[in-house]
Order: C-alpha cells, then sequence, then structure tokens
C-alpha cells in the first residue's frame, strides 16, 4: 500500500492533513518528527513526505528541526506553514518575523503555473496563519506565490521535488486546498490512490482480534456517535466479550438516556448496563465554576464508575472509548498547544484499574467515523445524530452547575433543535448554552431577572475549523419564542456568530 509520512512538528491541523491526504485515497502515516530518523524514512518506502505547521519559529533553539540530508534522499517534500519556513532554513534561507503585518485568516495568494498549482487560477484565497515568513529564497529554489504581505508565500526546487507554502491548504478556508494537496500526491509523488475506509475497518478489527483475544473489554458508551461506532466495532472484533456501560451522569440531551438504552438493547443485542448516576456527578460537580476542573472531575468520575462496573461484572481487562482525534489534538499532541482537556483524554486519572486502554477511533475525524458507521451497518439517523461532547451539558452551563441549570438547558435545547429540524435546517452542529448572565425582563406586566441563552450551529466538515451557520431569521424568531414562553426563567436569547477559530465550537 502506498504511504505518505507526515511529518509532525506539532502544528493544530496535523492530523487534518493526514485527513485531507486519506480523502484523496492515499493512507499517511502520522510520525512526530522526534521519533523516526532518515534511514527508517528510506526503509518505510514513503512516496512523499508533508512537514506540517507548528507553533514555533525555526530560529529558536529550542524549536523542532530535522536533519537536513532528508532533502537529499529522493523523495518528494511538502512543508506547510512552519514546515516551509523549516525547508527554507535547512536548505540556507533566511526568515524573519513579520512583526505588526502577521497575516491570519482569509488572504489572496498570487501564484504561478508550477506542477503544485495544476489547474489553479493566478489568484485565490487561501488561509494564512503565521508570524515568520521566508525572507530570503534558498538556492536552487524558485518564489512561486506572494501575497501583499508575504513575498514569498510558496516556493519550489523543482530538480528535487520539495515545496513549501506559506498558507495552510489542509483547511477548507483555502480555496483551492485540496487541489495542492492532490497535485502533489498524483502529479509529484505519482500515487495512484490505492487506500479505502474499508481497510481501516478491517486492520482494526484484525487488529483488535488479535490484541484482546480471549480478554474481557468494557466500552465507555455515551451514546453519541463516536462511542457507539467505537462500540459496534468493537462487537465485531469480540462479540460477546464486549460489554458496553452507559453512564447516564444527569447532563445528557432531553431523552437521550431512554434513547440509548433502547437502540443497543433492541436493535444491536450488544450487552448494555445503564447506571444512573445523576446525583452522583452533580454532588461532585458542585460548587465548581472553572471548565478545566469540570472536565477533569468529569473524566476521572467516569473511570471511577467504569472501575466500579468491572468490578460487579467480574474480571474486565480493557476499557474501550469513542476518542476521535480533535479531542486528542485539542488536548494537547506533541508539541501542539493545549487548548482544552477532553475527557477522555485530558481528564484521565493517573492509575486506572484496567490492563489498558482501546481508541480505535483515535486517528479519525468525526466524518471518516461516521463513515466507518455506514458501512458497520449502523442506522443513518443514529451516524448522521449531532455531536455531543462526553462531559455533556457541563459544558454548555457557564458557571457552576445544578440539576434546575440543567433540566433549564436541556428543554431549550430541545426547542431550539426541533424548530431547526422542522424548518429543515440541518448544521454540522447545533445546540443551546446556558450562559451566566442574567438580564432584566418584562413578561405580562412583570418585571423578570431570568437566564440568557446562547444559541450556537456551526458548519464543517472536519471540526478543526467551522464557520457559523447563516440561520434564516424566522427560524431563529421562532425558537426565541418558543423559549422564552415555554421554559421557565430564560428571558433572553442570544444567536453566536463567531467561526473556529477564533472561537471553538463549544463554549468551555
Amino acid at each position: 500500500m502506498e504511504k505518505i509520512l507526515v511529518l509532525d512538528f506539532g502544528g493544530q491541523y496535523d492530523l487534518l492533513i493526514a485527513r485531507r491526504v486519506r480523502e484523496l485515497g492515499v493512507f499517511a502515516e502520522i510520525t512526530p518528527y522526534n521519533k523516526i530518523d532518515i534511514e527508517e524514512i528510506k526503509a518505510r518506502k514513503y512516496k512523499g513526505i508533508i512537514f506540517t505547521g507548528g507553533p514555533n519559529s525555526v530560529y529558536d533553539e529550542k524549536s523542532p528541526h530535522y536533519d537536513p540530508e532528508i532533502l537529499n534522499i529522493g523523495i518528494p517534500i511538502l512543508g506547510i506553514c512552519y514546515g516551509h519556513q523549516l525547508l527554507a532554513y535547512m536548505a540556507g534561507g533566511e526568515i524573519k518575523s513579520a512583526g505588526n503585518i502577521s497575516e491570519y485568516g482569509k488572504t489572496e495568494v498570487n501564484i504561478k503555473p508550477v506542477s503544485l498549482f495544476d489547474s489553479i487560477p493566478g489568484k485565490s484565497i487561501c488561509w494564512m496563519s503565521h508570524t515568520d515568513y521566508v525572507s530570503k529564497i534558498p538556492v536552487g529554489f524558485e518564489n512561486i506565490a506572494s501575497t501583499v504581505n508575504c513575498p514569498c508565500a510558496a516556493m519550489a526546487d523543482r530538480r528535487r521535488n520539495i515545496y513549501g507554502v506559506q498558507f495552510h491548504p489542509e483547511v477548507t478556508h483555502t480555496e483551492y486546498g485540496k487541489t495542492v494537496l492532490h497535485n502533489f500526491l498524483f502529479g509529484i509523488c505519482g500515487c495512484s490512490g490505492d487506500w479505502k475506509m474499508d481497510d481501516f475497518i478491517e486492520k482494526t478489527v484484525a487488529d483488535c482480534k488479535a490484541k484482546l483475544k480471549g480478554k474481557k473489554v468494557l466500552c465507555a458508551l455515551s451514546g453519541g456517535v463516536d462511542s457507539s461506532v467505537a462500540a459496534v466495532l468493537m462487537h465485531r472484533a469480540v462479540g460477546d466479550n464486549l460489554v458496553c456501560v452507559f453512564v447516564d451522569h444527569g447532563l445528557l440531551r432531553k431523552n437521550e438516556g431512554d434513547d440509548v438504552e433502547h437502540i443497543f438493547r433492541e436493535k444491536f443485542n450488544i450487552k448494555l448496563v445503564r447506571v444512573n448516576a445523576e446525583n452522583r456527578f452533580l454532588s461532585k460537580l458542585s460548587g465548581i465554576t472553572d471548565p478545566e476542573k469540570k472536565r477533569r472531575i468529569i473524566g476521572e468520575e467516569f473511570i471511577r464508575v467504569f472501575e466500579e462496573e468491572s468490578r460487579s461484572l467480574g474480571k474486565i481487562d480493557y476499557l474501550v472509548q469513542g476518542t476521535i482525534y480533535p479531542d486528542v489534538v485539542e488536548s494537547g499532541k506533541g508539541d501542539a498547544s493545549t487548548i482544552k482537556s477532553h475527557h477522555n483524554v485530558g481528564g484521565l486519572p493517573s492509575v486506572i484499574d484496567f490492563e489498558g486502554i482501546v481508541e480505535p477511533l483515535r486517528e479519525l475525524f468525526k466524518d471518516e467515523v461516521r463513515a466507518v458507521g455506514l458501512k458497520l451497518g449502523l442506522p443513518e439517523y443514529l451516524v448522521m445524530r449531532q455531536p455531543f461532547p462526553g462531559p455533556g451539558l457541563a459544558v454548555r452551563i457557564i458557571g457552576e452547575i445544578t440539576k434546575e441549570k440543567a433540566d433549564t438547558l436541556r428543554e431549550a435545547d430541545a426547542i431550539f433543535r426541533e424548530e431547526l429540524e422542522k424548518a429543515g435546517v440541518f448544521p454540522s452542529q447545533y445546540f443551546a448554552v446556558l450562559t451566566n448572565t442574567q438580564s432584566v425582563g418584562v413578561m405580562g406586566d412583570a418585571r423578570t431577572y431570568g437566564h440568557t441563552v446562547a444559541l450556537r450551529a456551526v458548519t464543517t466538515d472536519d471540526f478543526m475549523t467551522a464557520d457559523w451557520t447563516r440561520i434564516p431569521f424566522e427560524v431563529l424568531e421562532a425558537a426565541s419564542r418558543r423559549i422564552t414562553n415555554e421554559v421557565k426563567s430564560i428571558n433572553r436569547i442570544v444567536y453566536d456568530i463567531t467561526s473556529k477559530p477564533p472561537a471553538t465550537v463549544e463554549w468551555e
């Protein structure tokens, strides 16, 4: 099978690069820059190498670097952002700080007609995110793109098939980003595209069968897309040695607990234990307002509940979680900056009562997880349902969490989702947030002092970047009217029109 090496220098979009490559039918393998040497790269016979972005400056002695000899081993290379600057630095070019003219966001780029930019017009919109820039191009390279503020937005050594781009072709905001990657993979690296999602399923099931043969496995089932797909995938691998434990922590959406129980007991005939732990979780969260503390408390309590259930079920060897890549990267991956921790990864206690943890979806994005779910035979309504964070409504209630607040948000969230679905408007993710703000209002002839609810809807295909959804005003009006009329203590509705970045999808 053809392979592309994604050499990881600590950027936030590292696996998104790999995901785009896989989407084009070529298998991508991510390896941290300090975990593989040149001899191993040669031995693995990669068709090409992609240097990722990263948060550092290449002229900082502590920043990630690599052996410059990699430029001479005859494998095509594409450097992205920091990777572009690193290529220039390694080849003898110069990098400088842009100071006050740094570029962030959508930027018009002027490009030259070279093979990397085949089928791309001379001007296009690309996504920039950099402070440093290549100020002097190395000998043997040519400048193939520029912007108003960045004299070298791309460069090429066509003799050695080495290319660098300052922009991010992997994000959807780059107009022809997918074409750039396609040109690199097929035009420059000579790939044919022989990797399919079926290969992932087959390999994962085979690996889990071998690793978990004769072992008892406990799946942490939240009922969301990720844990549901993980459960069915693991059931295919270990059969009746799998038992799913569904923890109802009292922070689920309306009717969700009952729905999860019905689906897995009746439709899939998977062993399921439902634990009603609302009081336990709310007690632990009492008085806690810091979002990181909330996540860590919930993460640890999840594990403790699973440990207790495993003891009551007899000896359980492994814990399965539905962790996916955005959970990992936003919790800090390698040298990547930590944005927020996720209960699946950042919230794990240091000691657990299992031999190990299995995360079969850890390297997949949400759309890839959905594709796996459909191929496994899960019904479309379950696979395409709304993403829901493991900590549940806890990260959608700003400030202290109480049962009253959770019940209030549950009702508001259900109404918002109902109105969108009734109108046939289906963003990638949509939900309500109970803010920590109260304001004056008037209902009837009486003055009120009630909660403010924020409505959030985003459109994305990878959840690493997202644009706020332009919901028709009449739909927002209907949701606002119903929520303020039907949910006690809410008297104000606002709509979040912030994209990711600079915000995240969730508020906490």
